[in-house]
């Protein structure tokens, strides 16, 4: 067993510090988050809360899932993170492993196409005049494919394919495989640190999308949660300044709670897929990103 200096040990104590501090910063707004969403309209309103609730009550948290529309729209959203971020990885691996080959003719000026798109795009008036000549508008679809052309996790995969033995490819070869069973049968499935970390990547932002639901889908059948939960805040106020809603009698509550409630519903898919693949996450963030 290794016996740290007395330098080591405060470096080390003064690390644990840091993250904790780091960690409480964190924390406590999603405490406050959960006490407010918790509390009745008078603590909140006179600004009693803080970390704790006070006059604990579901009120809000029924009123959000009070309305069919809720479940709706989030099998609309959980439908198009699963979709979208299948596709999305399935796009970056394919176009990746070609990219990631020296040999391809014109492999520079292709990525340098790829990147330019990154730092330009055609605008939000063109975009949408296209998804509506594509016959888009009020799908999902519209929303999916504007965002699984990630250049971003493009590279990070073409860095992590660039970074595996060539032997590998080469022995594969030599048996007789073709570039598609070495991509799905050799590659793939020593790639899973980058994979886990891309598919993360896909489905925070493709559960998160605003913009693009807002702009492209009317249709409240196909409307995704946030957009939902927007509509819960901004329309469920009344002319007092408070949330009310009829449920076998009147509930009457802050709108800061009912807020909170929906941030807090809205976080719940992400908080638990983010520790299934944080494993993988920083191995792949780092392979990907770092041509060795």
């Amino acid at each position: 067993m290794t016996t740290l200096s007395k330098a080591d040990r405060w470096f080390v104590r003064t690390c644990h510090a840091i993250l904790v501090f780091y960690t409480m910063i964190v924390a406590l707004p999603i405490f406050n988050l959960l006490a407010v969403a918790l509390s009745g309209a008078n603590p909140v309103i006179s600004g009693k809360v803080q970390l704790w609730p006070k006059e604990i009550q579901l009120d809000a948290f029924r009123y959000v899932l009070g309305a069919d529309q809720f479940f709706t729209s989030l099998k609309v959203s959980t439908y198009l993170t699963l979709a979208g971020s299948v596709i999305g990885v399935l796009t970056a691996v394919m176009a990746a492993y070609p990219l990631s080959k020296t040999k391809l003719p014109f492999r520079k000026p292709i990525l340098m196409a790829f990147v330019f798109t990154m730092m330009f795009s055609g605008g939000v008036v063109p975009q949408y005049l296209l998804i509506h000549k594509l016959g888009l508008l009020n799908s999902i679809w519209s929303v999916i494919f504007p965002l699984v052309a990630n250049v971003f996790n493009l590279l990070l995969v073409k860095n992590f394919f660039e970074n595996l033995p060539e032997e590998i490819e080469e022995s594969a070869k030599i048996d007789g495989a073709s570039q598609l069973t070495i991509l799905f049968r050799i590659f793939l499935p020593i790639s899973k640190p980058v994979i886990a970390t891309v598919s993360l990547f896909y489905a925070v932002q493709l559960w998160n999308e605003y913009f693009l639901s807002r702009l492209y889908i009317n249709d409240l059948s196909v409307t995704p949660l946030q957009v939902y939960l927007r509509t819960v805040i901004f329309e469920a106020m009344d002319p007092s300044g408070t949330f009310s809603l009829d449920s076998g009698g009147m509930m009457n509550l802050a709108p800061q709670s009912i807020i909170n409630s929906t941030v807090l519903l809205s976080m719940i898919p992400m908080v638990i897929l983010y520790p299934m693949l944080q494993r993988y996450f920083t191995k792949g963030i780092v392979i990907g990103s770092v041509k060795g």
